[in-house]
């Protein structure tokens, strides 16, 4: 898998939770821990891109 592929798909899995936390927020039985753990996957996935942009 190239670079730019597999930086194009940590953004598409970000997107994904991006819209998922949103989801689980406007949820009226939303779960705290949930939207926490996906958060931290959220930000995980941005450290990724993060450090691959800059090498």
């Amino acid at each position: 898998m190239s670079l730019s592929s597999h930086l194009t798909e940590l953004r598409k899995k970000h997107q994904n939770l991006s819209a998922e936390v949103e989801r689980q927020e406007r949820s009226p039985s939303c779960d705290h821990l949930t939207i926490s753990d996906l958060k931290k996957q959220k930000l995980r996935i941005k450290e990724q891109i993060t450090r691959l942009q800059q090498h």
